[in-house]
């Protein structure tokens, strides 16, 4: 059985004076960890791939690959190598099949949980040349696929018989779903073959109650564990809890895509003294206005400081 289901952060990736900083990044794959959520997902969008260059990629990759085995080792009281780690799930972007070849390749030779890919972006393939992409990709990767249904960001959209189409290949096993199709998701969901991992956080309540597997959600990175605990509600049959946990977290969820992600997630990971409230151009930090009412839904006081010491 697949292991794409539960809560599943993808991470940001924190800098200081404009470096990577992989302490910063060690204490936030241990912070999830303990939280109890399902995996990680390294280089997706949330964690800004495209203003690292390929040497910090794949430093940023070997620090959540090693935590994350350091996590699996903590909490299960032992240093055997053979421990389970936390799944880390990798982003693999562009639109150069032959290229994203290549790098699926050289991750093959790494322990993660699969790979996440989305439509090649700007040039807007056809349905058919989208197909021939991804089985591809699919055919050169020697771990499991989730397909990222993400068209505000592509330009393009997986329309319902690709993605028939492609969860024909044995290795196709997910779909992170942001295309915002009620009859889509409910379609693959009634399908079986691929498991739905909501990408829209305000979708998470819905899609598991139609039967979603889980969520890629960037707003988990504040109360993991009140995301944990809607997704063991809502799989346990609760629906009371369900809702309720839901409706404590939808402001926040709201709020925190208020302004480009991940801005607003980094602004409130460093009121809380986590991380520096840095991004890369042409990113920029969130406003004062959001911050302060991001402030005020976690109840964090507003004379501490937003950068983390």
């Amino acid at each position: 059985m697949s292991i794409f289901s539960g809560i599943w952060v993808p991470l940001i990736t924190p800098f200081a004076d404009g470096e990577v900083d992989h302490a910063a990044l060690r204490a936030l794959v241990r912070r999830y960890a303990d939280a109890g959520v399902a995996g990680l997902v390294a280089l997706g969008t949330t964690g800004e791939p495209a203003a690292l260059d390929d040497a910090e990629q794949d430093a940023v990759l070997a620090t959540i690959l090693d935590e994350a085995r350091a996590a699996a080792h903590s909490a299960h009281s032992t240093h055997s190598a053979d421990a389970p780690a936390l799944p880390v799930l990798v982003g693999v972007s562009g639109n150069h099949t032959a290229s994203m070849k290549e790098r699926i390749e050289q991750l093959n030779a790494l322990p993660i949980a699969g790979v996440l890919m989305a439509a090649p972006y700007y040039i807007r393939p056809s349905q058919a040349g989208i197909v021939g992409h991804f089985m591809a990709l699919a055919d050169a990767s020697d771990k499991p696929v989730v397909l990222y249904d993400i068209p505000y960001r592509t330009g393009v959209r997986l329309e319902l018989d690709t993605l028939l189409t492609l969860a024909a290949h044995p290795r196709i096993q997910a779909v992170k779903d942001c295309a915002g199709s009620l009859d889509t998701t409910l379609a693959l969901i009634r399908d079986g073959r691929l498991q739905v991992l909501t990408g829209e956080d305000i979708n998470i309540f819905n899609t598991l109650c139609l039967g979603g597997s889980g969520a890629i959600a960037a707003s988990a990175h504040l109360r993991p564990e009140r995301f944990v605990a809607l997704y063991r509600a809502l799989s346990a049959g609760q629906l009371d809890e369900g809702r309720r946990i839901f409706h404590e977290l939808a402001p926040l969820i709201q709020a925190l895509f208020a302004e480009p992600n991940p801005a607003p997630v980094k602004a409130l990971l460093a009121a809380q003294g986590l991380i520096r409230d840095e991004l890369r151009m042409p990113m920029t930090r969130a406003g004062d206005a959001l911050v302060a009412r991001l402030r005020e839904l976690v109840g964090l006081d507003r004379t501490e400081t937003h950068v983390a010491a």
